[in-house]
């Protein structure tokens, strides 16, 4: 038995009049390509100008606002550090790492370094004093021979052994030309080193490790006149 099926009318506002009241049950049927265009038409209207939530926005106004959002953040230090901080973030300074006579590798500038300014962050994993120990056996059991943890404070240490940047290969010298110091950004403390003179296009960049005093000492090759003899 067959049942015709009625002619699906269409409301005044422009759309299909559902004889059975549900969508659902009528099935499949295509838009006419007036009323297609008509929909389309309306619609690129408002694609035109996109919300201002979604806009893209410039990489001039990224950088503005992820310097606005450490403004807001920096808390610990002096307006100054911020600054210099800020411009750390976004323009890296110029160095390398080669030889050094002091001691294998060492970290060198490629440009004129100002006094007081920042020079790289000690950049690495966040570990506790337990962790540290138990890294510092099983480097000395693999035969890596120099340390490259820095601490922070009592709890935390910045271990850049396997995990760092350039910061790592800084040597030490009894008369050092920066110094290291602990600023805090976004609640989280950081290790900067910062200049504390003049520093000339392939100098050496050094700072002194202010190892605690031990029985076993670590004999100095900084070769300054001054020179302590020990790094501990």
């Amino acid at each position: 038995t067959s049942f015709s099926t009625p002619k699906k009318k269409k409301r005044d506002d422009g759309m299909r009049e559902h004889v059975t009241g549900c969508a659902r049950s009528e099935g499949y049927y295509k838009i006419d390509k007036k009323d297609k265009l008509k929909y389309l038409n309306n619609s690129r209207a408002f694609a035109e100008e996109p919300p201002a939530d979604t806009q893209v926005r410039s990489p001039e106004c990224q950088v503005r606002s992820e310097q606005r959002r450490l403004l807001s953040s920096f808390t610990g230090s002096c307006d100054s550090d911020l600054l210099k901080f800020n411009q750390l973030k976004f323009r890296k300074k110029k160095l390398k790492f080669c030889k050094s006579h002091i001691h294998d590798w060492g970290l060198f500038a490629m440009e004129p370094i100002a006094a007081d300014e920042m020079v790289i962050e000690y950049v690495g994993q966040n570990i506790r004093q337990v962790i540290a120990d138990m890294r510092e056996k099983r480097y000395e059991d693999e035969g890596i021979g120099s340390s490259y943890m820095f601490r922070v404070d009592h709890d935390t240490i910045i271990d850049a052994t396997k995990c760092g940047n350039f910061a790592r290969f800084i040597n030490h010298s009894c008369n050092p030309n920066c110094y290291a110091k602990v600023i805090t950004v976004e609640s989280q403390k950081k290790i900067v080193i910062y200049s504390k003179q003049h520093i000339s296009v392939n100098e050496e960049i050094t700072y002194d490790y202010k190892f605690p005093i031990e029985d076993v000492k670590i004999p100095c090759l900084c070769g300054s006149e001054n020179c302590r003899g020990t790094l501990n």
